[in-house]
């Protein structure tokens, strides 16, 4: 029983980090297509997977494609009880799905003044107000998640769960942007970018390079550090 996972760049694609943790910190068996989504042949590449169009999709075993990464965690939660996605205490759980949900939804300044991206950190970005708005919000709903939890470090809710999963592109936005958060959140962006698997994404961010950047940013920088 294999899952099919199609990504988009490792180097951008937020969404894609999403998906790929849940199956790779779960130890859910799968196979990883990568499809560019800058070379102007991701529609094409997609077409068998309508309606899907968005990346991550994830294809089951049977067939069934599952496109949106909250449905994608909702289904191998169901198909894979014991596999702990979700926290098994019932108010943590509640939680977890919340800040899931809100960050499924929310977050768009953030989202917008800085893309996702793994290659370097950049020096002399200024928030707006709207992106400081958006990165105190996360530092309250992570002091809610710990106070729920009774994890005061480490991951949110104790173990690994989807929200740290869902959250990881945060860390990366805020290391990448330099962004300026809690010594406790930025202890938490450490943890979640020096993890296994997240290297072994990053280390993979080269696979696809394309004539321009997708996201440009005038702005200096320098190699990416956890520091």
């Amino acid at each position: 029983m294999t899952y099919q996972i199609y990504i988009g760049d490792r180097k951008y694609s937020s969404w894609s980090l999403r998906g790929w943790l849940m199956l790779e910190k779960f130890n859910l068996p799968y196979e990883a297509t990568l499809i560019e989504m800058f070379s102007g042949t991701m529609a094409d590449r997609m077409a068998s997977l309508a309606p899907a169009r968005l990346l991550p999709t994830l294809v089951l075993p049977d067939g069934t494609v599952v496109g949106e990464t909250a449905a994608i965690a909702e289904t191998l939660a169901e198909r894979h009880p014991d596999a702990g996605l979700w926290p098994a205490d019932a108010a943590a759980r509640a939680t977890a799905r919340w800040l899931v949900a809100e960050m499924a939804s929310g977050f768009a300044a953030l989202r917008q003044a800085c893309p996702m991206q793994l290659a370097h950190i950049y020096d002399g970005f200024v928030p707006s107000d709207a992106v400081r708005a958006d990165l105190a919000r996360i530092e309250t709903l992570f002091d809610h998640a710990r106070a729920v939890s009774g994890s005061q470090d480490g991951w949110l809710f104790g173990a690994y769960s989807v929200a740290d999963a869902f959250y990881a592109p945060v860390a990366a936005r805020i290391v990448g942007y330099d962004l300026p958060v809690s010594e406790r959140l930025r202890a938490y962006c450490r943890q979640t970018l020096s993890d296994p698997a997240l290297l072994a994404w990053q280390a993979r961010i080269d696979e696809t390079s394309y004539g321009h950047d997708p996201y440009p940013m005038d702005l200096p920088h320098r190699p990416w550090q956890l520091g």
